[in-house]
């Protein structure tokens, strides 16, 4: 593959994945601490990203570096975006799994060992933080979408809460779900806001883009206008 040709298929995979996930060039470009004439250059073929960023586009568009560099038909990119989210889904459904297997284990490790004596079954309420935890760690990273994050967040509070409740065994720990409600609150809002300017930021790129096309439409519009003057102009003094 020539130098020209590999430019081509690096601009054309990252415009794919760029338009695929509804992304504006300064959309993309913020995400990368780069602007949006770079990923412009990069989607035109005039410049190629270097390794750490062709690893950041590839983390955040969740797909593997060697995706962006080699060709594709456009079946061959719907498949393989698809199977590579499926395999991550199921990576952390599997972590959750292995989480809640240790805690079945050690369920029946006391259980054998004490008799049943125990209240056993909490067990599996200190896994929900570490299930949460694990969820979250595996949203950040990959997935990096709000509402993972934020069902990730707020499991792992809830979880806090009961493994708090459950471990101090005082049943007037119940005011710890009282203030567990204002913390909720606060991280919906908190997401809501990181939306809202995630959109705002959005909308402005596409203003911006607005505003430019209608810009270089009337220029030429005004441009077009002149040569038809000029034109009849001269075909008046002939």
């Amino acid at each position: 593959m020539d130098q020209k040709l590999f430019k081509d298929v690096v601009a054309q995979n990252i415009y794919y994945l760029r338009t695929k996930n509804h992304m504006t060039q300064f959309e993309l470009g913020e995400r990368l601490n780069y602007s949006d004439k770079a990923i412009s250059k990069w989607e035109r073929g005039d410049a190629v990203p270097d390794a750490f960023v062709l690893k950041k586009i590839a983390d955040l568009f969740e797909v593997t570096v060697d995706y962006i560099l080699v060709p594709h038909s456009e079946q061959d990119q719907k498949r393989d975006t698809k199977s590579i989210k499926h395999v991550k889904n199921i990576i952390a459904m599997i972590a959750a799994i292995i989480v809640f297997t240790i805690a079945l284990a050690i369920f029946v490790i006391i259980a054998l060992c004490t008799d049943g004596e125990l209240y056993l079954w909490q067990i599996f309420i200190y896994a929900i933080p570490v299930v949460a935890t694990v969820e979250l760690i595996f949203a950040s990273i990959w997935s990096r979408k709000m509402y993972k994050i934020f069902l990730s967040v707020s499991l792992l509070l809830w979880g806090i809460i009961l493994t708090v409740y459950f471990a101090i065994a005082d049943y007037s720990m119940w005011l710890l779900f009282i203030l567990g409600i204002p913390i909720q609150l606060i991280i919906f809002f908190a997401f809501g806001i990181k939306i809202s300017i995630k959109f705002s930021q959005k909308e402005h790129a596409l203003i911006k883009k607005g505003a430019i096309k209608n810009g270089i439409a009337k220029y030429v519009k005004k441009r077009k206008s002149k040569a038809d003057d000029v034109a009849e102009s001269t075909k008046n003094e002939e």
